[in-house]
């Protein structure tokens, strides 16, 4: 049974502090009970999109564990509230707190398309494949209300430049159209996030993502439509969902998809704190269970910033999740392979016309 301070709907349960600010504000028992005799929120559950004005909009990723050189993010914080997303913790640059603020205070790159034009324009830019949301889902619920993601893609197709994706939304299958023609050319690439084959387990780890059965719906969809589909099976939560591997594993493969990528999770930062107190009012007869097992993935913390080691873990419940893993590919995927997308189209197409020589 959950405790009954949990927050349906969401995933983080409280207001974090933002450790580069300066000053700090909490909500005093006094104040609580004062809104609960007056029948007043203490805090607004409603989302809010602002607008923001970046110079730049293509990343350049220089973690070298990361498997992306470049990444583009319409959105910064996320709807969705996977309470896990090591995304969480950028929240703070901005401002604002890497709990509740990372799924109510969603900030809008309404700018995006025409900024990702004049980089893909640029004299000194050679094609490299970008992914779009190498942060924050770039198909999440503002998705529907903005649609810069759909407007980056069709600056892609423009310029006939190799693009990934990586989304847990179903939200992905609205542009279809454009997919279907980046992959004419082998330019696409679609990651979809598979966490567990549990709703009740995907909507309290994931509370505003699309069903499993909606994602592994769109897996068959862009794989019948030939768009090349990678499962992201991440994170893996020991005490969780890492009992469901193979079983992950050959749902996506029977869905259509080439590969998988796996992390272990990893709770760096303001996340450590969120995700326990999230755990102890969600799942509290597995708590403790699950926070230890996950401190043995990481050398007794909870916090690994170690390059090659903080996303796979080390110690003997790592080793069996790796095996576990490898025994999946070994089964489900020994004769498929992810194609490498097409980094030959763009230079003749910067100039908006094709080069004669």
């Amino acid at each position: 049974m959950k405790n009954s301070e949990y927050r349906k709907g969401r995933g983080a349960q409280k207001y974090v502090a933002n450790k580069f600010m300066q000053y700090m504000h909490e909500s005093r028992d006094d104040f609580l009970e004062f809104c609960r005799v007056e029948g007043e929120e203490a805090h607004r559950s409603r989302t809010n999109y602002i607008p923001i004005f970046p110079k730049t909009i293509v990343n350049k990723v220089t973690s070298p564990d990361v498997g992306m050189k470049y990444s583009l993010n319409p959105y910064q914080g996320c709807e969705h509230g996977c309470i896990y997303c090591y995304a969480r913790n950028t929240h703070e640059y901005w401002g604002y707190g890497a709990g509740l603020d990372f799924e109510q205070i969603i900030l809008v790159k309404k700018e995006a398309p025409n900024l990702l034009e004049e980089k893909l324009k640029s004299k000194n830019w050679q094609a490299e494949t970008i992914v779009l949301s190498g942060n924050t889902d770039c198909y999440q619920p503002a998705e529907k209300k903005f649609g810069i993601t759909r407007e980056c893609l069709k600056v892609f197709l423009n310029y006939r430049h190799p693009v990934g994706i990586i989304t847990k939304n179903a939200l992905v299958l609205r542009d279809l159209d454009i997919l279907k023609e980046l992959a004419k050319d082998h330019l696409i690439a679609v990651n979809v996030s598979i966490t567990s084959l549990s709703e009740e387990t995907r909507r309290i780890l994931e509370p505003r993502t699309a069903s499993i059965k909606k994602r592994l719906e769109t897996i068959r969809l862009l794989a019948d439509n030939g768009i090349p589909v990678n499962a992201m099976l991440a994170p893996i939560i020991p005490g969780i969902n890492s009992h469901e591997i193979m079983d992950m594993a050959k749902a996506v493969a029977d869905h259509g998809a080439l590969s998988f990528g796996y992390t272990v999770v990893r709770l760096n930062g303001a996340i450590g704190a969120i995700f326990t107190d999230w755990i102890y009012k969600s799942l509290p007869h597995k708590a403790d269970k699950v926070l230890s097992q996950i401190r043995s993935c990481h050398g007794g913390t909870l916090n690994d910033s170690r390059f090659g080691i903080r996303s796979k873990g080390e110690g003997k419940i790592a080793q069996h999740i790796h095996d576990l893993l490898r025994l999946a590919r070994h089964t489900y995927f020994k004769d498929k392979e992810l194609p490498k997308l097409n980094k030959s189209l763009h230079a003749t197409y910067k100039n908006g016309q094709m080069k004669l020589f």
